[in-house]
């Protein structure tokens, strides 16, 4: 188990069956970023991630 295992069960449990829109979702990371600033890159790539699909594959873009 990593290390955030437990962070993403903890989020799971707390709020797994709230429905949220990727707005709210960008607005958090955005907010959470202002607050920590040395997460900036690994928040950044996991947007990115999630934006194209759970790839790093920039032709899997939908346009």
């Amino acid at each position: 188990m990593y290390f955030t295992d437990r962070g993403i069960e903890e989020l799971v449990t707390r709020r797994g069956q709230e429905e949220v829109s990727l707005s709210w979702l960008g607005d958090q990371l955005q907010a959470f970023v202002d607050q920590h600033p040395d997460f900036e890159v690994p928040v950044e790539r996991l947007a990115t991630w999630l934006a194209r699909g759970g790839t790093d594959d920039e032709d899997d873009l939908d346009d």
